[in-house]
């Protein structure tokens, strides 16, 4: 197994870098108990050539690999794709995720119509000086659910401007390892199988829209590849656990939204 950790702070050896370290640490020691191999990766979003958006929907229209920027993000989507466990971390800038990491989340606004991280688990954690983190946690937990990942956890650190490493481990190691355990919880439970009621019917939806899509279109084709346009058999990106009351009353719900907004 393998978790990729991206942390989108600019400082380096910042809050937000211990906090991802001693994740990182907590990750391994709790895998070790748990009898889990487990691989780790570290990688600074702030370090990666990932250039602004421009707008232009080849992504969209064409195929990620037609991107006019021609940088290193599909380098790092790479990393995604090998990875079993995602976990991202962020700072809190004006009450939101900062800059790095919303330009990164906007470059991969592609996955939102090709949701190809479904059946992989995340976790989200993010620093503050004092506000609240709720927000920032919102805007990576959106954009990962609508990717496929299903986010397992996730927790927010008061850590004040700059932290000392001897403080935040004083402070905030014991909540960092419950969360590494509630991440290895769900993986051991099959968490990535059940989706909840509203994947459920988001996914109704989606598959009705894409099916209105234009035949032939890079969106089609990857939805009809992998047979998610089939009504009748497909209820989810993958097969899963999901209790079939669940799955019928999803499907309801979710055809009589389709039928008002697609």
């Amino acid at each position: 197994m393998k978790a990729l950790f991206l942390q989108s702070s600019g400082r380096v050896g910042g809050n937000t870098a211990r906090v991802v370290r001693m994740a990182e640490s907590a990750l391994q020691a709790e895998a070790k108990r748990a009898g889990i191999s487990i691989d780790t990766e570290v990688l600074d979003l702030g370090s990666v050539d990932i250039r602004p958006c421009r707008g232009c929907r080849s992504c969209f229209d064409k195929g990620e690999n037609t991107c006019p920027q021609n940088d290193e993000l599909l380098s790092v989507k790479e990393k995604m794709r090998a990875a079993d466990i995602l976990v991202l971390a962020a700072p809190v800038y004006v009450n939101d995720v900062n800059g790095i990491m919303k330009n990164w989340i906007d470059r991969l606004a592609h996955v939102c119509h090709r949701p190809e991280f479904a059946g992989k688990t995340a976790m989200l954690l993010a620093t503050t000086g004092a506000t609240p983190a709720r927000h920032t946690l919102r805007t990576m937990q959106v954009a990962l659910w609508t990717w496929g990942y299903r986010i397992a956890c996730k927790a927010w650190f008061t850590t004040g401007a700059n932290m000392s490493a001897e403080e935040l481990q004083e402070r905030h190691a014991r909540r960092i390892a419950q969360v590494a355990r509630r991440l290895l919880k769900d993986i051991r439970n099959h968490g990535a199988e059940k989706p909840s009621f509203l994947s459920l019917v988001v996914f109704r939806i989606q598959q009705a829209g894409w099916r209105k899509a234009a035949r032939g279109s890079i969106d089609y084709s990857y939805w009809n590849d992998r047979g998610w346009l089939d009504f009748r058999r497909c209820t989810w990106f993958l097969p899963h656990r999901a209790s079939p009351l669940n799955v019928a009353a999803a499907r309801l719900v979710g055809s009589v939204a389709a039928a008002i907004f697609t």
